[in-house]
């Protein structure tokens, strides 16, 4: 079945009855191509961790959906891979988003968060995504990687257009990944001449110093994968998150009423409106079976991380926003070994950002007229969000 408009437009009414009806469903992918959908928590959770699921390509067979191409420069990322190279290449950049990393970053999270919203005045409109969920957490994972700011204003559109490509610009997705490589290896080259006390000079070392840990096009991709995806992640959960407040003000009075329930809240903001509809399609390695259903090996098989967080068989009631929900187990960040490796940053970018949001804004609420989703089947993300804030001013 050919479900892609409507999987971009109402994916919950879609996945609800695509749920209900069975756990498994055989779909044709963005390119045209087959893949098989699971959509059942239980079924989801489990292939995450299985084994047989490879993330590689080169056990796709020839006719099936098999996902962004990209050059292997850049392909050559934890995203495509299984052990042993995928334990060796996240044991290597681990160390960079560990919780107790993270909560280093906190303090200068703030200050940027801060600073963001110092810029807006104490009232008006503004949008959103534009104005502090996106610059939010490319500052920071700009900073962590040691990219100079003027080298960040492209970055936005880039990763649009390889998540969400415009079907009247089909060119635009190689131009963006184009330009991508070339940024990655100057910047790469400035880090070697240039090195400094960041990550990228970091992984730059290992690569120079033990060829036999890091390849050329392991470092390029590593550097890609911990740009797009560190910021893809947060700005996506940052302005679900809001967006979800404004539709439920009791959600949002009963935040500002508590502050301290905002980390539980976020996880509820995770499983309600996740950044991911879809994971990174699998290919088994070996007929299997999903939900009842022989998946041959060589097929995609596309886990639906939305659908599975809204399964009532695990999140009663879940078409429902409760942040005093136990929404522990939910998938929107992955489970199993390919779990999302910036998951702490991601979690504490959006603590951060709502915090410092509602601390300065007593009043806010949305002003559109309607709004716009990302057009991609994978990720869920606002293309705008107008909104209209009072409150007390720059931090001082």
């Amino acid at each position: 079945m050919d479900l892609a408009d409507d999987l971009i437009t109402r994916p919950y009414d879609v996945y609800r009855d695509l749920r209900t009806a069975s756990p498994v469903h055989r779909i044709t992918g963005t390119d045209g191509q087959p893949a098989w959908l699971v959509t059942r928590y239980d079924d989801v959770r489990a292939a995450l961790a299985d084994p047989r699921l490879s993330l590689d390509k080169a056990h796709a067979r020839e006719g099936n959906y098999r996902g962004l191409a990209l050059p292997p420069a850049l392909d050559a990322n934890l995203l495509n891979m299984d052990p042993p190279d995928h334990t060796r290449l996240r044991r290597l950049v681990g160390r960079a988003f560990t919780p107790r990393r993270v909560e280093q970053l906190r303090t200068p999270i703030r200050a940027t968060a801060d600073r963001l919203l110092d810029a807006l005045g104490a009232q008006g409109t503004t949008d959103l995504i534009g104005a502090y969920a996106a610059p939010l957490p490319i500052t920071v994972i700009c900073e962590l990687l040691g990219i100079p700011e003027s080298s960040r204003r492209d970055f936005r559109s880039w990763t649009d257009a390889l998540v969400a490509p415009d079907p009247s610009r089909p060119q635009a997705a190689k131009e963006a990944v184009a330009a991508m490589l070339g940024f990655l290896a100057e910047l790469l080259a400035h880090k070697r001449r240039s090195p400094a006390d960041d990550l990228l000079s970091d992984l730059i070392g290992v690569r120079d110093a033990e060829d036999d840990r890091l390849s050329e096009d392991e470092l390029m991709s590593l550097a890609f994968l911990i740009l797009f995806a560190g910021y893809e992640n947060s700005v996506q959960l940052i302005g679900n998150a809001v967006l979800a407040l404004l539709e439920n003000p009791d959600q949002m009075a009963l935040l500002r009423q508590d502050p301290s329930r905002i980390a539980d809240a976020v996880e509820e903001f995770a499983r309600f409106e996740g950044p991911a509809l879809l994971a990174i399609r699998r290919f088994p390695t070996q007929d299997l079976k999903i939900g009842g259903t022989v998946i041959p090996a060589g097929d995609t098989v596309l886990l639906s991380l939305s659908a599975a967080n809204r399964d009532p068989d695990r999140f009663p009631d879940p078409d429902r926003l409760d942040i005093s929900r136990d929404a522990a187990g939910h998938l929107a960040l992955g489970h199993g070994i390919h779990y999302c490796l910036g998951a702490p940053l991601a979690r504490a970018e959006t603590e951060i950002a709502l915090a410092a949001l509602l601390d300065r804004f007593e009043n806010l609420e949305f002003a559109g007229a309607g709004l716009r989703w990302r057009p991609s089947m994978r990720a869920r993300g606002l293309t705008a969000l107008p909104v209209r804030y009072a409150g007390t001013g720059p931090a001082r």
